[in-house]
């Protein structure tokens, strides 16, 4: 959550807002073989989808707000909660890769 070094937990892991820095200040990690794909984005479509769309049915049954509302409201939350929760998951996603491939992502010996 803090999005920082999977190794050390100090060193900041990204050098702009999505982008994976090539090395850890700290402790030196090469953190550019770390490939999170496209993999953050697909999780957080699932979760916000489950999330977000029961509320929005339940909304437009309690109240009377017309289509052009609803697609204005609807849109800058989703849009608000996916780019506010993508740099956490794309971290998450870095430290469960480091975590289960470590020896991969270090260059040590394939298991």
């Amino acid at each position: 959550m803090r999005c920082a070094c999977p190794r050390c937990g100090r060193g900041k892991l990204f050098k702009g807002f999505l982008t994976v820095k090539d090395t850890c200040d700290v402790c030196g990690l090469e953190l550019s073989r770390h490939d999170s794909g496209d993999g953050p984005a697909v999780f957080l479509i699932f979760i916000l989808g489950f999330l977000v769309v029961p509320v929005a049915l339940w909304v437009s049954m309690t109240v009377e707000w017309p289509l052009w509302l609803h697609a204005i409201v609807w849109s800058i939350v989703i849009l608000g909660l996916a780019l506010g929760m993508l740099r956490p998951a794309k971290a998450y996603v870095v430290a469960l890769q480091y975590r289960y491939r470590r020896n991969e992502l270090e260059g040590g010996p394939h298991p």
